[in-house]
């Protein structure tokens, strides 16, 4: 039996539970600090020379290109290792929470269940579309909403 999520839930647990979720990953981000992590730059970027040659330019762009693959798999690396080993309880804690487990019973449930019901959150567009909303009206000055 699959587990419950958001996407198929009754709308009188919807609201409930994306609080619940909210407050879990708010905790999770800023423990595994995946935010700043993903901001993790290259530091052997190379300026473009203004006056080189088409050549030059292109081989410094090649260079730049590869140092950020090489960041970016690096950042995901320690994401995962945020996310894996340093806060496993907290990141299942959200996985639960998202399939409607309480966080207690998170073992009551194999992995795969977790990880397709996971997978089916993250493709849903209107469930996407409402947690963005959130959000960006996160980010909006507060200022804007008591002109509301």
């Amino acid at each position: 039996m699959a587990l419950k999520t958001l996407t198929d839930c009754k709308p009188s647990e919807f609201l409930a539970q994306t609080v619940k979720i909210k407050r879990a990953v708010a905790n999770w981000l800023s423990l595994t600090d995946i935010l700043n992590i993903r901001k993790n730059q290259p530091s052997d970027i190379i300026p473009v020379p203004p006056d080189g040659t088409e050549e030059e330019k292109a081989k410094v762009a090649k260079m730049n290109r590869e140092a950020f693959q090489k960041q970016a798999q690096q950042n995901i690396s320690e994401m995962f290792d945020a996310c894996a080993e340093e806060h496993p309880t907290e990141t299942l804690e959200v996985l639960a929470l998202c399939c409607f487990v309480d966080p207690e019973h998170v073992d009551d449930y194999p992995v795969t269940d977790y990880i397709e019901a996971f997978t089916k959150l993250i493709q849903d567009k209107t469930v996407l579309d409402f947690f963005i909303s959130l959000g960006q009206l996160g980010k909006m000055n507060t200022s804007v909403l008591y002109r509301a």
